[in-house]
């Protein structure tokens, strides 16, 4: 009884403090996602205010926030619309990992790590974390953006990629040999590809098995067939995001409605909850040791993710403000960051790895929702000054340029556009 009544002030206190942080952000109009996570550093191991009697709860319900982000994610968009975008953006997910995957090898081996290291923080530095992606982008009103699909379409890449990347890290930290390797790699791949198949073949199946007209029932089936998928999704070496993300593609029409309106509020607790849990298991006092090297690789990997959703954009048509917020938006690391270098770290690889990749995470899950919202107005910024300087010089004397030259600015990004951004203006 007593155990049960910490729990109780425990998790309250935490769900309190939540709501609390989520106002003042709202009141100054940012995303609460790095005050949840300071949030998480206070009440974890060598915090403020350790908590001991909620770890657990708070790890399942963390679980249960980024399933849910990824369910909703999905629910925006058709099976077609996922086979389309797929087909259509996977230069960019190829570019993506050479990005971003590169600069994580090399500082292993500059580090002296070893080649295994270096796939591992490869991996550390190349998954975008959807997670917090699907969260910002809901907190700034992008769902509808022209340039959303292009994010998701990468996300969704690296997702899947890491139905081929877990089980080769997997196999190489601890040693196994070729044979059981390829096994496991066989099985993750047959999984998603059986999950994929179901989702765009037998979508509508789904949704008639789903659909109901009294709200109770249609969010316990949503919920339950959702968290069901993403367990044996994970219990069989595929992500459980990818398992949660493709339910949420195969619901379609009104059941995918209703399913939304219903979920809504549980996403935005869980996915607080889940920041929470990050934060909980950083060691504060783990962070300075390896902080000018997560600092050096975070400054990197940040620029070279905006270069891949700005390139990605690019080839999608996407207006000029639509890709630099693009770029912007993939900025941040989370779960899947973590999860890898969890492997590496129980398996004794490198004892500095798992620090090091704690370090780097925060540092970009903090940093993530503010070039999502930034970057796109910092890039005009620094663009319009030279616009305007040239402006000024090009001027005959006497004739003032302060005024046409920001009107030739104003008009400069639908002026370069193409027929195809310049048919969609509203949503950039």
């Amino acid at each position: 009884m007593h155990s049960s009544a910490v729990l109780l002030i425990e998790f309250g206190s935490i769900i309190l403090c939540l709501g609390l942080l989520g106002r003042m952000a709202a009141r100054f109009s940012f995303s609460p996602i790095p005050l949840y996570l300071l949030a998480g550093l206070a009440f974890g191991e060598g915090g403020l205010l350790p908590l001991g009697a909620s770890e657990e709860f708070v790890a399942t319900g963390a679980e249960i926030g980024v399933i849910l982000l990824l369910l909703m994610l999905g629910l925006e968009y058709t099976a077609s619309d996922l086979v389309s975008n797929l087909r259509t953006h996977y230069p960019a997910g190829l570019v993506d990992c050479a990005l971003n995957a590169l600069p994580g090898a090399a500082a292993a081996l500059l580090l002296g790590w070893g080649p295994v290291a270096a796939v591992v923080l490869a991996g550390v530095t190349w998954i975008s974390s959807s997670g917090v992606i699907a969260k910002v982008l809901g907190d700034l009103g992008r769902v509808g953006n022209r340039e959303t699909p292009v994010i998701l379409s990468v996300l969704v890449l690296e997702d899947l990629a890491m139905a081929v990347y877990l089980p080769i890290v997997t196999a190489l930290v601890a040693g196994a040999g070729f044979a059981a390797g390829s096994v496991t790699l066989g099985i993750a791949l047959g999984v998603a590809g059986v999950v994929l198949f179901v989702a765009v073949r037998y979508g509508r199946l789904i949704s008639r098995f789903v659909s109901s007209d009294d709200p109770e029932k249609l969010l316990l089936v949503v919920l339950g067939v959702t968290i069901l998928v993403a367990g044996v999704a994970q219990q069989l070496q595929v992500s459980a995001a990818v398992g949660a993300f493709l339910v949420g593609i195969a619901l379609s029409g009104e059941v995918a409605e209703g399913a939304h309106a219903l979920l809504s509020p549980l996403r935005d607790l869980f996915a607080a909850v889940f920041f929470v849990f990050f934060g909980l298991h950083t060691d504060p006092a783990s962070i300075p040791p390896v902080l000018l090297p997560a600092l050096a690789l975070a400054a990197v990997t940040a620029l070279t993710k905006i270069a891949t959703g700005y390139w990605a954009a690019r080839r999608a048509g996407i207006s000029v403000k639509g890709r630099w917020r693009a770029g912007g938006a993939l900025v941040a690391r989370g779960e899947f960051s973590i999860v890898i270098a969890g492997l590496a770290v129980t398996a004794g690889i490198e004892p500095s790895l798992g620090p090091l990749a704690t370090a780097y995470v925060l540092i970009l899950v903090v940093l993530g929702p503010l070039t999502a919202r930034y970057t796109e107005p910092l890039a005009a910024r620094w663009s319009r000054r030279p616009a305007a300087r040239h402006a000024a010089e090009a001027a005959p004397p006497g004739v003032p340029a302060g005024p046409a030259a920001d009107a030739d600015v104003a008009a400069g990004p639908a002026a370069d556009a193409g027929p195809r951004e310049r048919a969609a203006v509203p949503r950039d």
